[in-house]
Formats: structure tokens, C-alpha cells, sequence
């Protein structure tokens, strides 16, 4: 298992933008992760809405660091379907992801994320997704 912090930099070594976009591992445990995207202008749409990508991305790191943090050093794990149903308006506001691991099987992870805007206990988003996990 790692800790927030080894989740981060895993993360960080792998895809840089994450560290350009500011992306911070708050928690890991549990078969759980909650992760924050500091809110940017550039992540608006027309409409003053964070885009929908932005959310996919969130979400989809949060599962990342979810398996992770339960697993170790998967840097190999890839995104096998990724589901999004968008609820309400984001905030313009940090998103925060707060992802569960459901089942975790040999060779694939079914996962949960709700997204939040900050200080807003309304979900914005509900997401579903699968991990592939590499063969040991």
C-alpha cells in the first residue's frame, strides 16, 4: 500500500500535467481515495460551468489513486470504461473526488466516484468505472 503522498508522486512521474494542473492526493485507504482539482478559469465552459472533461479526468485519477493506494505500484493499471452521469452545475469552485473500490478482482477493478464542488455537499457527478490491472 502507499500513502497519499507516494500516490501523488506516482501519479506526478507519470502524467506531469497532473502536477501542472495542481492535482493533490489528499487521502488513500480503505479501498478509497479523495482527490482535489484546484479550480482554474480554463477548466470553464461556455455557461460558466467546469467542463465535462475536466470531471472525467478528476474522476479517473481518483480511481487511479485509489488502486494505488490499495495496491501499490501499478503504474500499469489503465482505464477500461469510464461512466459519468452529470447531476447538477459544478461550483466554480475546487472539484473534489471521493472514489471507492466495489470489487477487486485478478485482472480488473469496478470502481465509484462522486464528485463535489468545495463546500457544497450537493454530488455534481456520479461515475462508474473499470480499471485492467496488469498480470502479476
Amino acid at each position: 500500500m502507499l500513502n497519499a503522498q507516494q500516490v501523488q508522486d506516482v501519479i506526478y512521474q507519470g502524467l506531469p500535467a497532473a502536477s501542472e494542473e495542481g492535482l493533490r492526493i489528499e487521502e488513500v485507504g480503505g479501498r478509497r481515495a479523495r482527490v482535489r482539482s484546484p479550480f482554474r478559469p480554463s477548466t470553464l465552459r461556455p455557461g460558466g460551468s467546469i467542463s465535462g472533461p475536466t470531471m472525467m479526468g478528476l474522476a479517473d485519477a481518483a480511481m487511479y489513486a485509489a488502486i494505488l493506494g490499495e495496491l501499490g505500484r501499478v503504474e500499469m493499471a489503465v482505464t477500461q470504461n469510464l461512466n459519468i452521469n452529470f447531476l447538477s452545475r459544478p461550483a466554480p469552485a475546487d472539484l473534489i473526488a471521493e472514489a471507492a473500490i466495489l470489487r477487486l478482482g485478478r485482472r480488473a477493478a469496478v470502481l465509484e466516484v462522486q464528485l463535489f464542488s468545495e463546500g457544497n455537499d450537493e454530488m455534481v457527478a456520479h461515475v462508474t468505472g473499470t480499471y485492467a490491472l496488469p498480470s502479476s
